[in-house]
């Protein structure tokens, strides 16, 4: 059984953490974020350390999910997030300009995603994309969301896939 949710979270000094009704506000040196928490947890803040309980035993997982979003909110706005996306293919290649990211990945088309509020996207090389931001949740979901375009193929391995990605590789046809 987990016990995240008992574990103490250690906010430093150059972030703030405040509570308006059932929003939590985290303002730190990158940026701020506010959440929403469910009444049910009780949130208890002194002396630089937080403290989650629960109001019932049947809210163990939502104590300890609730207790790792704010960990993953001060975690952002100190250190921030970043996801790094390689396409590997013949011809495939990624450029950023503005908010938008450009993906040219073997479509008869270039594909053209707009890059959300609190995200930013560089493209280190032509086949390096580097999304970073403060809302893991954010990075997240539109790294997912650019590796979706041309998700990685098991036999040549071809497509956008993550830097740490592992793609397994199957054999193909067998000729005589």
């Amino acid at each position: 059984m987990s016990r995240i949710g008992l574990k103490t979270i250690e906010v430093p000094d150059s972030v703030t953490v405040t509570k308006e009704g059932n929003n939590i506000t985290v303002k730190g040196p990158k940026g701020e974020l506010t959440r929403y928490f469910d009444p049910k947890i009780t949130f208890e803040q002194k002396d630089g350390k937080i403290n989650f309980s629960r109001s019932s035993e049947n809210d163990k997982a939502l104590h300890g999910t609730e207790r790792a979003n704010l960990a993953s909110m001060i975690e952002g706005v100190v250190d921030g997030y970043k996801k790094d996306l390689k396409l590997i293919g013949v011809g495939y290649r990624a450029q950023a300009q503005g908010n938008k990211i450009t993906l040219n990945v073997g479509y008869s088309h270039p594909v053209v995603l707009t890059v959300p509020e609190g995200v930013s996207v560089k493209t280190t090389s032509a086949t390096d994309v580097e999304v970073a931001g403060v809302s893991k949740q954010d990075v997240g979901q539109f790294a997912a969301e650019i590796r979706a375009v041309r998700s990685p193929e098991p036999y040549k391995g071809k497509g956008i896939r993550y830097v740490d990605e592992y793609v397994r590789r199957k054999e193909g046809k067998t000729g005589k």
